[in-house]
């Protein structure tokens, strides 16, 4: 039953071997992912004018959403890497000199890929929700934040926060806004307007927790109904205008439900067809992209032990970059085919990893 861990030492110099580079694989696989969205991130500094330090926990966000998918990839690059180098130099043969077989030599990436798989899982469950739901916030915040470009001097503006916003003048140097004319009607059966000598908008910042005030001074605000008519004064008035609890208030993407919030979601009986698909879709997404780390591990080992050419190590990066190539293909199709309805949803979330397995079974075979 133990005859796999007839070597721990050799095991041992594999795992650790694998580990170096399966990091590397994580740091090399997240680079290239922000890089896909490197434009619209240097957009809100260039154009936008958001600070570096927000930028940066962007990233940060974006990175921790990336891990579920990143894991697998690293894994799989780690392998061929680190079993490619073993066979070009010969310690392959060694060890089977010793009389280990491919299943000793091969026992290390397994341990590996189920600590990954593991690792994949959870994170896909817990941490890469949050990391996505945090960016969404994040950007959420930004666009509402934008809008305040949208106030021209001289003209009505309606997409401000829901409100119709005039200045007679705007200041380019402060941003005050002079002789203001505002009509509020966020609050339909009592909607308010708003007349002022200036205002500014302001941007209050408490660590991650952030508010908007349009703030008035020396003005009127005029409410009326069917009723009556109220008429009050005011030296300084603050419009709400949004705050980080109303953001966070607003529908999750399905990339932001946790386990528990897929769980209850699907379980309800309130989702539409589509709503249903893309969700079950998601769910499935999970576990499949966990169970890859397993055969994208025993892949690696298939592959890197039957390497034996001088330049294993770029045939490694080679064959990794192609393996994932063609996995993403199949993930993106499957799931598209999942949401639109084409295939069944938990059949379309599979897919990739099915004929991915088919592959690992079709060499293993070969093998022996």
């Amino acid at each position: 039953m133990f005859d796999i861990l007839k070597s721990p030492r050799a095991t041992k110099y594999i795992f650790f071997e694998m580990l170096p580079s399966f990091i590397l694989g994580v740091l090399i696989f997240i680079f290239i992912l922000l890089m896909f969205q490197a434009l619209r991130l240097t957009e809100f500094v260039l154009v936008h004018g958001v600070q570096i330090e927000t930028v940066a926990r962007m990233m940060g966000y974006l990175s921790i959403s990336f891990l579920p998918v990143i894991l697998p990839m690293s894994l799989l690059f780690s392998v061929l890497l680190t079993y490619g180098r073993l066979s070009t130099d010969s310690e392959i043969v060694a060890f089977k000199a010793l009389g280990l077989n491919l299943k000793h030599i091969g026992f290390p990436a397994l341990v590996l890929s189920l600590l990954v798989a593991i690792f994949s899982a959870q994170t896909s469950f817990t941490l890469a929700p949050w990391g996505n739901r945090q960016f969404e916030v994040l950007i959420n915040r930004l666009q509402q934040m934008k809008a305040s470009a949208t106030i021209r001097e001289g003209v009505f503006s309606e997409g401000f926060f829901n409100l119709v916003v005039y200045a007679n003048e705007i200041d380019k140097k402060s941003g005050v806004l002079k002789k203001v004319f505002i009509y509020d009607e966020r609050n339909p059966n009592s909607p308010l307007t708003i007349i002022a000598k200036e205002g500014e908008l302001v941007q209050n910042s408490e660590s991650l927790k952030q508010q908007s005030l349009l703030t008035l001074r020396s003005g009127n605000i005029h409410k009326s109904s069917l009723q009556s008519y109220t008429k009050i004064d005011f030296e300084t008035y603050n419009i709400n205008l949004f705050d980080d609890s109303e953001i966070s208030e607003r529908s999750k993407s399905p990339l932001s439900h946790t386990y528990k919030d897929l769980k209850v979601a699907l379980a309800s009986g309130k989702l539409t067809p589509k709503q249903h698909r893309s969700l079950t879709t998601e769910f499935h997404r999970r576990w499949a992209l966990a169970v890859a780390c397993l055969i994208f591990a025993l892949l690696g080992v298939a592959f890197g032990t039957t390497t034996n050419k001088r330049a294993a190590k770029a045939n490694g990066v080679v064959l990794s970059i192609g393996i994932i190539v063609f996995y993403w293909i199949f993930y993106v199709v499957g799931l598209s085919l999942g949401k639109t309805g084409v295939l069944p949803p938990v059949l379309a979330a599979w897919i990739p990893t099915i004929i991915f397995g088919g592959v690992l079974f079709i060499l293993t075979t070969e093998m022996k």
